[in-house]
């Protein structure tokens, strides 16, 4: 009888999940000189986008920054596959610029995927991941269905939304994951068995539509800008200036919303036939008109998938009621009277964590070795999953080098807040980045995150020399450019008087620097050049960072005075084996949320939910005793 052998094999660290997360995760780790595979239900569903068929937007924008800043591949991904390109929020100030593109979802999918095969360290596997290997506490491998064993020595779970997976419109379910993918329906019992607490939740997508059925006449024509901005700060602004593709807006209306309600018993997301908790800030349609029942419509931009293809993303019509009621409401819509669908609307169930089981670095408190990132840890969007993975990425791989990990705080990035909020906080739905949770947002600009993270990913490794020394060149012309503003000065000359009449500017009665001038808000760096005559050649880049931090220069110094209060308590450690049950002083509810959590410090712990501001000052008092004896 034959003997019954299994495929063994060894690396570094493992990826489970090809999406946004996982190909972040997998590029860090094998950039980092890991040997490092990535494992994926489908080859051809690497770094695929299955809602949406854009990157960045509000807040977004800013991960994508950032990710970028740290060493990452998404913004150089976008910049290289898209269709339409536009800032969002110009009209309003800097800390809420952000870029937002279209993606040729295909190209996208297939730049990612030529990336991947073609890096150095990683290998790609396609097979479904049904166990994680644990020995007292650590984690010693995965292994799939057929058996196979990978051992490793660190892991990123990136699963998605595919770990038991359940796609739904009207009374039709599939067991798929999207675009009727294989769902990966073994994992979970693995993760229980090992002590991990598992969530349900859900989320949707809109039909998609045949581009000839649309009459675009009736709708507003959205166009992108007409000056490009990439997301990458490595790519040059004239090698992406191109012809881009329109997207269009059309709304909902009264008798859209009256056939919605009127088959709201059809709705499996009001039956109770869904179980999953979907995201309050990206609601279906039929959620719309139960929760906003006061709004007459609602937008609908209708986004093209990518120049391959005539399919038409219906952005803001997220449903899973039955298709019959999908062809009905969506042809009351202003030009899609005749619309065809291609891909019915559909909700999409899955598995996820509770993430507070994660210390800041991503890594499982229970599993030492296994870190985790991405929509499997309870957030949502393709932006918020690229820069989980690539901090799970990279720390995974520091766990194997035997470095420190790598933990940002919210005063140093978006990727900070998104991370201490879904490690510290309970949330019982899809976490969405939104500029509104960043305390500090004015320091946290899209614009600027080079200069605040590239040291970081230089110390790291994923920025090289010659682009670190690039941004520290940066930091200099801005720094020299603001001094020689603060120290010129103009006075009321015939010249400068006739300028500032000009710009409806107040007339000087006195000598002022331009760098006063510049704070006034109906000049600009770029006017004040007429009055200017010693002003050296720089970029675009400088000359903005030059005109924000003088502009706003209170505020900027009023959030850095915040910062170092925060920084006060964020160094204000707590032992891991602190028991809070025994400090005097404490409520008991206060007492329980800590113990269960373990703040790694002061600031952390102040942003649980359950303790009170007296319960940081019982703390705080406790650490002064014990510093005393």
């Amino acid at each position: 009888m034959a003997e019954n052998r299994v495929l063994e094999e060894t690396y570094d660290v493992a990826v489970v999940g090809a999406g946004h997360a996982g190909c972040e995760a997998a590029l860090a780790s094998a950039r980092l000189g890991l040997e490092t595979i990535m494992f994926t239900v489908s080859v051809d569903s690497i770094a695929l986008m299955p809602c949406n068929p854009n990157i960045g937007g509000s807040s977004k924008g800013h991960l994508v920054r950032e990710v970028d800043a740290l060493g990452g591949e998404m913004g150089k991904n976008i910049d290289k596959t898209f269709i339409q390109s536009k800032m969002l929020n110009r009209s309003k100030g800097p800390a809420v610029h952000s870029l937002r593109a279209q993606a040729d979802k295909q190209e996208y999918t297939r730049e990612m995927r030529r990336t991947l095969e073609n890096t150095e360290h990683l290998t790609i596997r396609q097979a479904e991941v049904s166990q994680i290997m644990v020995e007292d506490g650590k984690l010693t491998g995965l292994k799939t269905v057929s058996g196979a064993v990978y051992r490793c020595r660190a892991a990123v779970l990136a699963t998605g939304v595919y770990l038991r997976a359940r796609c739904i419109f009207g009374n039709v379910t599939s067991d798929t994951g999207p675009n009727g993918l294989q769902a990966a329906t073994h994992l979970t019992d693995s993760l229980r068995e090992n002590g991990i607490v598992m969530y349900r939740f859900k989320t949707g997508t809109p039909a998609r539509v045949d581009k000839r059925s649309i009459d675009f006449s009736k709708m507003e024509e959205q166009f992108g800008d007409e000056r490009i901005v990439p997301f990458s700060f490595t790519t040059d602004p004239d090698s992406i200036q191109k012809e881009q593709v329109s997207c269009w807006l059309t709304y909902t209306n009264e008798e859209t919303h009256r056939i919605i309600r009127d088959n709201l018993d059809r709705s499996p997301l009001f039956s109770g036939f869904i179980e999953g908790t979907g995201p309050r800030y990206c609601p279906s349609i039929e959620d719309k008109v139960v929760k906003f029942a006061d709004k007459d419509r609602h937008q609908v931009f209708v986004e093209p998938e990518g120049l391959y293809t005539n399919e038409m993303y219906l952005g803001g019509m997220s449903s899973s009621l039955p298709e019959d009621v999908q062809y009905a409401m969506y042809r009351t819509v202003p030009g899609l009277e005749h619309v065809k669908i291609v891909r019915n609307a559909y909700a999409i169930e899955y598995d996820c964590i509770d993430a507070r089981q994660l210390y800041p670095t991503l890594e499982f408190r229970r599993i030492e070795g296994l870190f985790s990132g991405g929509q499997f840890n309870g957030s949502s969007g393709y932006e918020e999953a690229a820069a989980q993975g690539l901090m799970a990425g990279i720390n995974a791989a520091r766990k194997v080098q035997g470095k420190e990990g790598i933990v940002l705080d919210r005063s140093q990035a978006y990727i900070g807040v998104l991370i201490d909020d879904l490690v510290t906080k309970e949330s019982h739905e899809p976490y969405r980045m939104m500029t509104s949770r960043a305390e500090y947002r004015l320091l946290l600009r899209q614009d600027n995150a080079d200069l605040r993270l590239s040291e970081i990913g230089h110390e790291i490794g994923l920025i090289d020399e010659e682009r670190y020394q690039k941004v520290l060149r940066k930091k200099e012309e801005i720094a020299s450019e603001i001094a020689r503003l603060e120290k010129t000065v103009v006075g009321g000359t015939e010249q400068v008087q006739g300028f500032l009449k000009a710009h409806g500017s107040t007339l000087l009665k006195n000598g002022v620097s331009l760098a006063e001038l510049l704070k006034r808000p109906e000049l600009s760096y770029e006017a004040l050049g007429e009055i200017d005559p010693d002003r050296p050649a720089l970029s675009e880049e400088v000359c903005q960072q030059v005109q924000i931090n003088l502009r706003y220069e209170g505020y900027i110094r009023r959030q850095e005075n915040q910062v170092r209060q925060f920084k006060k308590l964020e160094g204000k450690k707590l032992d891991p084996d602190l028991d809070y049950q025994k400090i005097r002083g404490l409520r008991r509810e206060a007492a329980q949320k800590l113990d269960q959590l373990k703040p790694v410090n002061i600031g952390q712990a102040s942003r649980i939910s359950g303790v009170s501001p007296a319960d940081i000052s019982v703390l705080l008092v406790y650490l002064e005793q014990m510093r005393g004896r």
